[in-house]
């Protein structure tokens, strides 16, 4: 009797003011479970909400091992699509991914200019718009600018500025960038451009986290605490998995810089 009492004074408000679960309704009691009430115990509330897995990782610190939340995107699609939540995070990652295919490489090859952007009076385009890119030798390529020739000027600055460490040379309307040799000042260079870009994708990243929790903290009001406590807690794992995925994006890159 005594645990039961303490059951219930531990109920969630969930079972009586989230319109959230009643339309959905609550699972019976477990067999065992000490608080046969009428619409179900805190634990039936939870299995409706998450499962809960112990991760092997310990906590940072602590030695203590975390309990991983899994919720199940149909029961709080009125609240937030967690789908969608993780397309957007998953975005930023391929986008570090391209970062890092196109602009970091150890050997400049033409492809690799095909995205730089020109800033031209007209707007903003991509080189392999504006102008031919070839390449002559492993040790030079070349830009055909005679289709734009008034943007020859803004692409000679724009291949400079591209952190790519080029030095284009022109010659009318033809851009002439030597490919410079592989040395180790180039290769660290590369490798602290590759930190500043997962930096700034980590950045990204937590743009996506806050815009989903303050999404979810706009319900507190019509939902329960421990609801809006487990979606905050879902979105934080999504980012930190997220942000761990491009921490190995960038060590393998890195390893692959520096040879």
């Amino acid at each position: 009797m005594a645990m039961a009492l303490r059951c219930f004074r531990r109920l969630p408000s969930l079972l009586y003011h989230s319109s959230f679960t009643m339309t959905r309704g609550l699972p019976q009691a477990p067999a065992g479970c000490t608080a046969l009430l009428l619409h179900g115990c805190r634990q039936c509330v939870h299995q409706v909400l998450l499962t809960r897995q112990l991760a092997t990782k310990k906590a940072k610190g602590k030695g203590q091992s975390q309990a991983k939340v899994s919720i199940s995107p149909g029961l709080v699609d009125d609240i937030i699509n967690l789908e969608e939540t993780n397309e957007d995070m998953q975005a930023v990652i391929e986008a570090l991914k391209e970062d890092f295919s196109r602009n970091l490489s150890v050997r400049t090859a033409p492809g690799a200019l095909d995205h730089v952007i020109v800033v031209t009076k007209d707007g903003k385009f991509p080189l392999n718009q504006l102008g031919q890119i070839s390449q002559k030798s492993p040790q030079l390529i070349i830009v055909n600018m005679t289709n734009f020739p008034e943007s020859t000027a803004a692409a000679m600055k724009a291949i400079r500025e591209s952190g790519m460490n080029l030095n284009p040379e022109v010659d009318g309307t033809i851009i002439r960038v030597p490919v410079p040799k592989v040395t180790r000042e180039h290769r660290e260079s590369l490798a602290k451009l590759a930190k500043q870009s997962t930096n700034k994708s980590k950045e990204a990243l937590r743009k996506v986290r806050s815009k989903s929790i303050n999404q979810v903290k706009k319900f507190k009001s019509k939902v329960s605490e421990d609801t809006i406590w487990l979606l905050e807690k879902q979105i934080q794992q999504m980012a930190d998995s997220a942000a761990a995925e491009m921490d190995k994006l960038l060590t393998a890159k890195t390893k692959e810089l520096l040879g």
